[in-house]
């Protein structure tokens, strides 16, 4: 009798020790977590694009006499100089916008120029749009006390997109000096994640490994790829055709493309033209932003191609969900992960993780 009690003291102090190791391995877990969650994004973009860049990176590697590091510090300063001239391009048709208003109310010469008298036939909406912009060209500030509450509770959620996208920007200049650092050291991050599949998914680990690798880089050059592709073209006509703020309009169309529906917020360019420019210059912008949105039919299945396939509503919601989870660096982070989580829950499913899915 008592040793069958002290074998059931055993077991329950022995429940009782796993139970507290349990739990303070979760602890600790969730403090690491709590810890890193502000640099989460940051890290997991220098992971994506360290992991999309890793062919191109062995590639300088090789033509660097196979000195990792020296090709890491030029890899970081190439894609700084990417990211930062764009940005700068940005600031600086954003400031030309700002002191052209300024000088237009200095000299009073009207900052909205006159509707062209084609406007007051548009189907619909031509009355009531002529209407205003001709009472915004002979005095903006009517419209302005006009419609001020509208334009109140627009105000905030316009500078806090503002911050937002600056915040974006230097996390991502972060974030790719984290995937210089990891790609300086590529081999040990190799080894490591081959371990942690290893673990997690025991003899098929390292074919979970090239799947995450594969769908990482399809993604990145299928949807990320041609969104910039497009935005590049797209930029060209919105500078040939003297768009204000042509910046602002190429970034709306970066996040639109991304999204899949760039397309959609060239409409607006196109109306703004026809309103403003003669009519062969407007047909012509037409057609162009006609092949720039039908570009990705074209880019789509030749990038998306290479590795993974991935259905586009994947996309679309990873891109939904990653903006309403991480803002603006969500609509890339969140495309990526939900689509690799989502070949990995078919691999998972058909139990093969190397032959691709056909849905």
């Amino acid at each position: 009798m008592r040793k069958q009690e002290a074998s059931e003291t055993a077991a329950v102090n022995a429940a009782l020790e796993s139970a507290i190791h349990i739990g303070l391995a979760a602890l600790l877990t969730i403090s690491c977590l709590v810890i890193l969650w502000p640099f989460i994004p940051m890290l997991a973009w220098g992971i994506i694009i360290a992991v999309a860049a890793y062919p191109a990176f062995k590639k300088l590697q090789r033509a660097v006499g196979g000195r990792a590091v020296l090709a890491a510090v030029l890899f970081t300063l190439a894609f700084l100089a990417v990211l930062i001239i764009p940005t700068f391009l940005l600031a600086g048709s954003l400031m030309g916008g700002v002191q052209s208003i300024t000088g237009h109310i200095r000299s009073g010469a009207p900052i909205v120029p006159p509707p062209p008298a084609s406007v007051q036939g548009w189907p619909l909406i031509g009355g009531r749009l002529n209407q205003l912009w001709a009472q915004a060209s002979r005095d903006l500030s009517v419209v302005i006390k006009e419609y001020a509450p509208q334009i109140k509770a627009v105000v905030p959620e316009v500078l806090s997109a503002s911050a937002g996208l600056g915040m974006t920007i230097l996390q991502l200049l972060l974030s790719i000096v984290v995937a210089g650092v990891l790609l300086a050291n590529s081999q040990a991050a190799y080894e490591m994640t081959r371990s942690l599949m290893n673990r997690l998914f025991a003899e098929k680990g390292p074919e979970f490994q090239q799947l995450v690798g594969n769908t990482i880089r399809s993604v990145t050059f299928g949807i990320l790829g041609v969104a910039v592709i497009q935005t590049i073209f797209a930029s060209v006509g919105f500078l040939v055709a003297k768009l204000p703020a042509a910046g602002v309009w190429a970034v709306v169309f970066l996040i639109a493309a991304v999204l899949q529906v760039g397309m959609v917020a060239l409409i607006p360019a196109v109306i703004y033209v026809f309103a403003t420019a003669g009519t062969t210059k407007a047909v012509i912008f037409l057609f162009w932003c006609v092949i720039v949105g039908l570009m990705d039919n074209v880019l789509k299945p030749i990038l998306l191609g290479r590795g993974a396939t991935v259905p586009i509503v994947v996309v679309f919601l990873g891109s939904i969900g990653g903006f309403i989870a991480m803002g603006i660096i969500g609509l890339f982070v969140g495309a990526i992960v939900l689509s690799v989580g989502y070949k990995l829950f078919l691999a998972w499913l058909e139990g093969t993780p190397g032959r691709e899915s056909t849905a």
